[in-house]
């Protein structure tokens, strides 16, 4: 038998020891992680080898489908601002932005389609009345706006929601025959509390109340089951457009509107919703300032057919006739038109109102809106309005609501002042009035603010008041806001915070879309 010195049984020892060791350098974690990092590299090169093969039929593809997606948009029926911003999107993200324009073109998820929509403005046609064309829009409106001119009424404008308020419950208690409440945002609340009790009065008496909100405010504001609460009242409730995630198309097309009717005889409408802000019984954003409209009279009349005009779009059988008589003739001088604004057509009847004032204005033209979010074509009328020697002003909040909404607004400042155009913000806290004033001719109250959605995406209203003395009222209370108001300078506009000059720069591109 063979045996092993000290010498040699040391070494198999050592090479045994050398063995493990190697194996477990082989077999640690270590190690097979970076063996599998080696293999993922290699794979992922092969993949690159060839897609670069295929590259060049990956990005003509790309490029030829994004080609054809722009194509489709530059020849929509959309402004250009707005087909820029969907331009833009496309772009940056050809295959998303593709899906999301023609989805949003769809009529889905509406409660009202278009085509319904259309039928019922084109039936409340009919009880129009002949109307004289006596004033610079009354023809355009007429035929391109299926709003008529009615003289003999009497109009009341109110500088506060809290003057508005008092009128509206007093209204409200005269009623005898129906009440039609069309609002973007009713909230629970001290204001809505006091109108719910006579209406459910009156709907005891045997008037017949109905009331319409938009599908945001239901979404936010009041359960899903408001209607059929108001109608264990005896009050007839509608939604308008619900929104449903993900399905609806129309989350841009909101009844931003706000109507009043009594027995067609007395109508309001203004910036004022049914909310304890709008009469300043809170305050959130410092004082609350808004501006609302009475109309009584035939005028009314208008103001009864634009909300049956929503109202009958979803009804087999819409019913007109009881509520569109004419309310017989009152004091008052002057032409008064109630129109609304739709975005179911290629008209943009609000803004074409406003840029009549503007391109029509010899002395002045004043301006109040809570946003100021401008295509190319509203800001060289303002620009030109200011450069022909008309004194343009425009009154603004000081304290925001919207972070984004204010930084886009301030972003006009500088272009604007640079042409002339005064603007002031009103200091003691937000301004949500919509009117516009010229020359003590003309002028506008109503809903439509001075941005995309109120000119392109909403459901809109307003009173164009043509030689009318409430234009004087209009006027004294421009005057009261502006001596409460701080003129920004054009050195102020120049050096704003920085994240109101990057923000307006960064979101203008996207603000049609907003």
């Amino acid at each position: 038998m063979k045996k092993h010195s000290i010498g040699t049984l040391e070494e198999s020892r050592l090479l045994q020891q050398r063995k493990r060791s190697f194996l477990r350098v082989i077999f640690s974690r270590s190690t097979i992680v970076v063996v599998l990092l080696l293999l993922n590299l290699a794979v992922l090169f092969m993949l690159a080898t060839q897609l670069l093969q295929k590259l060049p039929l990956l990005l003509g593809s790309m490029a030829a489908f994004t080609a054809v997606a722009l194509l489709i948009v530059v020849n929509g029926k959309q402004d250009a601002s707005i087909k820029l911003a969907w331009a833009i999107l496309i772009a940056v993200l050809p295959l998303p932005g593709t899906i999301l324009y023609l989805f949003a073109q769809l009529d889905v998820g509406a409660k009202l389609s278009k085509k319904a929509l259309a039928a019922s403005i084109s039936d409340s046609r009919a009880y129009l009345p002949a109307s004289q064309e006596d004033t610079p829009l009354s023809g355009y409106l007429l035929h391109h706006g299926n709003a008529a001119t009615y003289q003999n009424s009497q109009c009341k404008y109110y500088p506060v929601g809290e003057e508005l308020f008092s009128d509206l419950l007093k209204a409200l208690s005269s009623a005898e025959h129906f009440i039609f409440l069309e609002y973007f945002i009713i909230v629970p609340g001290y204001m809505w509390g006091e109108i719910l009790k006579i209406l459910h009065q009156k709907a005891k008496e045997g008037v017949e109340v109905r009331v319409m909100y938009d599908g945001t405010n239901a979404m936010i504001n009041l359960p899903e089951d408001y209607p059929q609460q108001l109608e264990k009242l005896g009050i007839q409730c509608k939604v308008f457009s619900p929104v449903m995630p993900f399905l609806s198309t129309h989350y841009n097309n909101r009844d931003h509107r706000k109507i009043l009717v009594v027995d067609g005889k007395v109508a309001f409408t203004g910036g004022i919703n049914i909310q304890d802000r709008y009469i300043n019984r809170e305050q959130v954003l410092g004082h609350w300032k808004d501006t609302g409209i009475r109309v009584e009279g035939p005028a009314a009349h208008g103001l009864t057919l634009l909300f049956l005009q929503l109202w009958n779009a979803d009804e087999k059988e819409p019913v007109y006739e009881p509520y569109v008589h004419m309310p017989a003739p009152v004091s008052g001088d002057g032409s008064v038109i109630p129109f609304g604004d739709t975005p179911t057509d290629t008209q943009q009847i609000g803004k074409q109102v406003y840029l009549d004032i503007l391109n029509r204005a010899k002395k002045y033209v004043y301006i109040m809106t809570p946003y100021l979010i401008l295509d190319n074509e509203m800001e060289n009328a303002l620009k030109f309005a200011s450069e022909r020697g008309v004194d343009v002003r425009i009154i603004l909040p000081h304290i925001p609501d919207k972070v984004s909404a204010f930084a886009l607004a301030r972003g006009h400042y500088q272009t604007l002042i640079e042409a002339g155009v005064r603007i002031f913000e009103y200091t003691p806290g937000f301004v949500h009035a919509k009117v516009f004033l010229s020359d003590d001719i003309c002028g506008v109250v109503g809903t439509i603010n001075l941005d995309y959605r109120s000119l392109y995406h909403h459901y809109e209203c307003g009173v164009y008041l043509y030689q009318n003395t409430a234009l004087r009222q209009v006027a004294k209370d421009f005057e009261d806001t502006l001596s409460q108001s701080q003129e920004i300078t054009l050195a102020q506009a120049k050096h704003f915070p920085w994240i109101y000059r990057i923000g307006a720069k960064l979101l203008k591109a996207f603000a049609p879309l907003m």
